[in-house]
């Protein structure tokens, strides 16, 4: 039997979805001889799969050349128009308007063909980045009507979802999301190659994350990690994958297992050219730190975020509030909202100005907030942004000395939080529910909310809300004995036992981090320094 030569055995592989054994066989045999244009662009995409950028285009280089030499000006062409691309995402204008122009030549006298879509996706980058929705979306449009004429499943797919996101992006959310399935339709059905299969993926869930459609977001993330399994040594993909990933593990609470996959995000980007999504994932980190009560943390993360490009709000201005520095994180919100003019990136802006506004006591400007958000949550149609709404006017009305109307919303809140599976965001309406009832008397009612809040909050741990629990006394009505709320009590007998933080904190199912604060919070209630006279202190009061 004769031995498989590299070229086969490299084809092989490629089929097979296994990217180091392809790259090797087809190096091997493009060494020992030189491999026709369509066997380099196997090895390009394998380099690219790899995560070797460069080595992609250098070899994409390549077989543009010997298209080019052939006389396939088309296919030549086809390479070009992706060299160009990838330049211009990386901001290198001149190889990319070199390329371009180059591709843009080539299918000059070459009549109508499939590369003639593919030379308009580059339209659709500069139309965007120009902020120009309509002409991006109408770009794509263009292109996905040759990719079906053509039959080119490759081209049909990337073009259409690349106009569902431009439409979703400009503000037309329902029929941006309808491309957007058709283009995952196209996907699941059809063989596309590796590099269009991770860009659509990739592209369809961050259009979805932007406009708040948790749904379809998580579906397609599950589907895009599947994808990611099962080909052997992927890199390209993976850390956008896991940025996908940990937003959608912070929106179910698991925070530890999010925070981990932000930074493996971060670690597998930071070698890349994609700074965006290495970006992202540092502000995702950034964002957990926040909530954690890590606060030194998250201020590195925002400001390394920032370093790569990305405007770190509304997760700065908030942080800044935690620090106690209200009056600069209401500076800042303002500062942003008047620089942001799409609508769903004013969405996320507008919740933290609520916030931010009601803690500094500007109740009418928090309220004007809050009627633009409401407005962009109907034109959006998003479900998490209609519970997002509802909080924030829930919240004001609770400013505004209106607990019953607050109840009203804050339910209808915490209906959508619940259909979600978004503790956290339950948890934050439940404690104002609280806070509403306690309000009009209905001390039995206020209790059952704000435990249930500050339970949830130190399952999270949470410890950002659970300081503004202690700091604002909203759960003082929980108070049992000595000033002590009953989780601090469980805690003082456990510590009166004998057991130590750790052991609590098992035994509780609560982060180290939280025993640690119920302690000290023992210790200045009781007036106490350590462990032994907080022990003697239960029982001689009773409390064990």
């Amino acid at each position: 039997m004769e031995p498989i030569d590299a070229l086969e055995r490299g084809r092989a592989s490629y089929a097979a979805r296994s990217w180091g054994d392809a790259y090797n066989a087809l190096g091997q045999a493009e060494g020992e001889r030189l491999l026709d244009p369509p066997d380099l662009e196997l090895l390009a995409t394998a380099a690219y799969m790899l995560g070797r950028d460069d080595e992609w285009m250098a070899v994409l280089e390549r077989a543009h050349r010997r298209y080019a030499d052939a006389g396939n000006r088309s296919r030549a062409a086809y390479c070009a128009g992706w060299i160009g691309v990838n330049h211009m995402l990386r901001g290198e204008l001149g190889p990319a308007t070199g390329w371009l122009g180059r591709a843009q030549r080539l299918l000059e006298n070459e009549g109508d063909c499939v590369e003639r879509g593919y030379a308009l996706i580059p339209d659709v980058f500069r139309n965007a980045a120009a902020g120009d929705w309509e002409a991006a979306a109408t770009s794509a449009g263009e292109a996905a009507v040759i990719g079906a004429r053509f039959g080119d499943a490759d081209l049909f797919a990337l073009a259409t979802h690349a106009q569902g996101q431009m439409l979703a992006t400009g503000g037309r959310v329902a029929e941006g999301l309808a491309l957007l399935d058709e283009a995952m339709v196209a996907l699941t059905t059809s063989e596309l190659t590796p590099i269009v299969s991770g860009l659509v993926y990739c592209g369809v869930i961050l259009a979805c994350q932007e406009v708040y459609e948790v749904r379809r977001a998580r579906e397609w993330t599950t589907a895009l990690s599947r994808w990611c399994d099962g080909q052997s040594d992927l890199v390209a993909f993976t850390g956008r994958c896991l940025v996908h990933r940990a937003e959608i593990l912070q929106l179910a609470g698991d925070w530890n297992d999010a925070l981990l996959e932000a930074r493996r995000a971060g670690e597998r980007l930071a070698a890349g050219f994609n700074q965006a999504a290495a970006a992202d994932a540092l502000y995702r980190q950034a964002e957990l730190h926040r909530l954690r009560g890590e606060l030194p943390e998250a201020e590195l993360g925002y400001q390394e975020a920032s370093r790569l490009g990305l405007e770190p709000q509304p997760g700065l201005a908030l942080l800044r509030l935690s620090q106690g520095r209200g009056e600069t994180a209401a500076a800042t919100i303002h500062r942003v909202l008047g620089e942001t003019t799409v609508p769903h990136r004013r969405a996320g802006l507008l919740a933290a100005a609520v916030e931010i506004l009601l803690a500094m006591g500007q109740v009418d400007a928090a309220a004007r907030a809050c009627a633009e958000l409401e407005g962009l949550a109907a034109e959006i149609g998003s479900e998490l942004l209609r519970g997002t709404a509802s909080h924030a006017r829930g919240a004001v009305e609770l400013a505004e000395s209106k607990p019953a109307r607050a109840l009203v919303s804050l339910r209808r809140a915490l209906e959508t939080w619940h259909a979600l599976g978004a503790p956290y965001e339950e948890a934050r309406s439940r404690e104002l529910v609280g806070r509403a009832c306690g309000a009009q008397g209905d001390d039995d009612s206020a209790t059952l909310e704000l435990t249930a809040a500050r339970r949830a909050y130190e399952e999270l741990g949470a410890a950002h809300d659970l300081g503004r629990l202690d700091r604002s006394g909203a759960d003082a009505r929980l108070s049992t004995a000595h000033g002590l709320s009953p989780r601090e009590l469980e805690v003082l007998r456990l510590v009166a036992s004998g057991k130590t933080n750790k052991a609590i904190a098992e035994q509780l199912v609560l982060s180290a981090r939280t025993v640690d604060r119920h302690v000290s919070n023992i210790f200045a209630k009781l007036d106490v320094s350590s462990r032994a006279a907080a022990t003697a202190y239960a029982y001689e009061h009773d409390l064990v």
